[in-house]
């Protein structure tokens, strides 16, 4: 039976391997996530009618939408299997799905070709991937927290997030080569496929989560003794989830789409509009600023092994708190890309996560419903967030300017403020 360990050292060969296969599992599932939405410039001219300016701005807002919108689906389907199955089976199926997805757009014709169908099918695919993914990185994280203890809880979880932007940057640098070079875009979505297939054949060598298998034995065990509903005996399955605590998870989780869209998908806009850029320029600043959010992680995880995580936290959102009260002005004032380059790597970098204080947040829910709950809230708040920020702030900005950012960003900070502050009084 695998052993709880609080050191680097102390880990077992176990434990070794699974952080080993679920990271890497995890930069594979975000490298095939994220190929569309950061080629989404690019390929809504591939999939979807050609139309004005503000059209093609919601075509944007929609594919990104589609990234989180279905999420909620997927993480109560996927968590009541996690719960009830375990951590294992689940992780390999939705990896299984997000190849499958990667190779239906890889051989997709273009709206040219078949019409609206495309658009449909490029939808679909999308929704899979997002439903997917939530059960597959939830489940990393999960699994990770339930095998060890702290302080190697810390680094160790907050390796999935690190891997996961690993794989975005990975994601853009593999578009930015394809685009620069002039090679068919199609290659991009083959890769996908094909480090998906990798990852579903490495996760095959994981173990079951011992704690998820031993509160199983003593259910069975039970039941074979008293011949009773298991739900009725085991403390475990009848212990109920702190509503205030889901609710603060819900509101942790709001906070990075916004950044994200602000980061990314706003300020790729303005270096279109403003500066003349190209898709393809755009996808190359965009690789700029995923490689400063990867140094951003790396930096996370090697403090949080030291300085407890929920103090981090608290640091970055002062930081970003004073940031955003003047990032309009600075946005009026922005007289180059470079200067823009700087704000987007802010952002990446001190935008209020919940890295890495992932595992001190899963703790705190029932072994038999972390899996549902964990990951129904990260999806609600994705989704949620999404089609806020995605169509919200084409209006805000257009009435408002720059200064429509600060109309969402305010109570976004303000309910990630309040949950951060229950999670400490938890501690």
């Amino acid at each position: 039976m695998t052993k709880t360990t609080g050191t680097f050292s102390s880990l077992t060969r176990a434990q070794k391997q699974a952080a080993s296969l679920l990271t890497i599992g995890s930069f594979l599932e975000y490298f095939d996530i994220m190929l569309y939405v950061h080629m989404a410039v690019l390929l809504n001219e591939v999939f979807f009618p050609k139309t004005d300016p503000n059209t093609a701005q919601l075509y944007t807002a929609f594919g990104f939408c589609s990234t989180y919108f279905f999420r909620p689906f997927g993480a109560l389907f996927f968590g009541y299997l996690g719960d009830n199955i375990g951590r294992k089976p689940i992780i390999i199926i939705t990896t299984f799905i997000m190849a499958i997805s990667c190779l239906i757009m890889a051989n997709l014709p273009t709206y040219e070709q078949i019409g609206i169908v495309a658009a449909w099918t490029v939808t679909i695919c999308r929704i899979m991937q997002s439903m997917s993914c939530t059960g597959e990185g939830i489940g990393a994280e999960i699994y990770l927290t339930e095998i060890t203890s702290p302080p190697i809880r810390y680094p160790l979880v907050s390796l999935i997030a690190f891997s996961g932007a690993i794989g975005t940057t990975a994601a853009l640098a593999t578009a930015f080569f394809v685009t620069s070079f002039g090679l068919n875009w199609r290659i991009v979505f083959w890769i996908g496929a094909a480090v998906a297939l990798i990852g579903i054949v490495s996760r095959r060598r994981l173990q079951e989560v011992p704690n998820f298998i031993d509160t199983k034995i003593k259910i069975i065990s039970v039941v074979t003794k008293t011949n009773k509903n298991s739900t009725r005996l085991e403390p475990q399955q009848q212990k109920k989830v702190n509503k205030k605590t889901a609710l603060s998870l819900f509101f942790i989780q709001c906070c990075w789409p916004a950044c994200f869209y602000l980061a990314y998908i706003h300020s790729g806009t303005i270096l279109k509009d403003t500066f003349g850029f190209t898709s393809e320029q755009v996808i190359h600043q965009n690789f700029i600023v995923s490689l400063g959010h990867l140094a951003g992680h790396l930096v996370l995880i090697c403090l949080c092994y030291r300085v407890y995580p929920l103090d981090i936290l608290r640091i970055k959102l002062s930081i970003f708190s004073i940031f955003i009260l003047v990032f309009p002005y600075l946005l009026y004032n922005t007289n180059s890309s470079y200067q823009l380059l700087l704000l987007q790597l802010f952002i990446v970098i001190f935008a209020p996560t919940d890295c890495p204080a992932v595992a001190i947040f899963y703790i705190h829910f029932p072994v038999f419903k972390r899996f549902t709950y964990v990951a129904l809230m990260y999806a609600l708040a994705r989704a949620l967030m999404s089609i806020v920020i995605s169509f919200g702030i084409v209006h805000l900005v257009d009435h408002f300017e720059h200064w429509g950012i600060l109309i969402f960003m305010f109570p976004v900070i303000g309910v990630y403020m309040f949950a951060l502050s229950h999670f400490q009084k938890l501690e």
